[in-house]
């Protein structure tokens, strides 16, 4: 087993279907990889349908959405997890761009989003946000992302997981994983992503989120909020 796709849910009935449609439907042969959900009590049909699709689905225990990555990574059999979420659609070659890119020293790989919508305001902010991406990495720094991150299973628990924290945990880890080995960040392995959380709170109050929580990362602190599951 080379692959496990870990995918944390929550009353996500309206979109999981299509995500695990397409992770089924992926270029790298359906016996290499397995396909994971980690549900946090879902009070829609989202268990149901994900029964469908899923190798396995299973009842988080962990605190937070890394709690529940968390959850997954300790029952999955691949020797690479690769972590997203229920709203992403990746293209068929995804997995196998993955792969390819574990070359000798890479602990970890991750690359960019782009907005599901088709809307212009969300595919300019897209096009900004992978750019500053694209330019950090240059600098040397690399934040993994929740929605698009694949580790060396060894390497994930030997970095200690994902923590709690209410935000940005998914950057958090790439900083730990990157005293390990190379952590590549590649526009290879895009994904497209829902703006549903931008469409409920707006670009303002969630970019403002991101950014509070990236600066108190940046000086060792934890950030700062409450963990909530979260229905859209």
């Amino acid at each position: 087993m080379q692959i496990s796709v870990i995918v944390p849910t929550y009353n996500e009935e309206k979109v999981i279907a299509r995500t695990l449609m397409h992770l089924s439907r992926q270029t790298l042969p359906r016996s290499e990889y397995e396909i994971i959900v980690v549900d946090g009590g879902s009070t829609d049909r989202t268990v149901g349908i994900a029964s469908r699709y899923a190798d396995l689905v299973i009842r988080q225990t962990g605190k937070g959405v890394g709690g529940a990555r968390n959850d997954g990574a300790r029952v999955a059999r691949g020797r690479i997890l690769v972590h997203t979420d229920a709203d992403v659609v990746p293209e068929p070659e995804w997995l196998e761009n993955i792969l390819a890119s574990f070359t000798a020293g890479v602990v970890a790989v991750c690359g960019p989003d782009e907005p599901f919508e088709n809307k212009f305001k969300y595919r300019l902010l897209y096009f900004f946000i992978n750019l500053f991406s694209d330019v950090t990495y240059r600098m040397g720094v690399v934040g993994t992302r929740g929605t698009n991150t694949a580790v060396l299973r060894e390497k994930f628990f030997e970095a200690g997981g994902y923590t709690d924290y209410p935000l940005c945990d998914d950057v958090e880890l790439g900083f730990r994983l990157k005293r390990l080995g190379r952590v590549v960040y590649t526009r290879k392995t895009t994904v497209r992503a829902s703006a549903r959380r931008l469409e409920k709170y707006g670009i303002i109050r969630v970019l403002n989120g991101w950014l509070r929580g990236d600066l108190l990362l940046v000086r060792g602190k934890r950030t700062v909020g409450k963990y909530h599951r979260e229905s859209y």
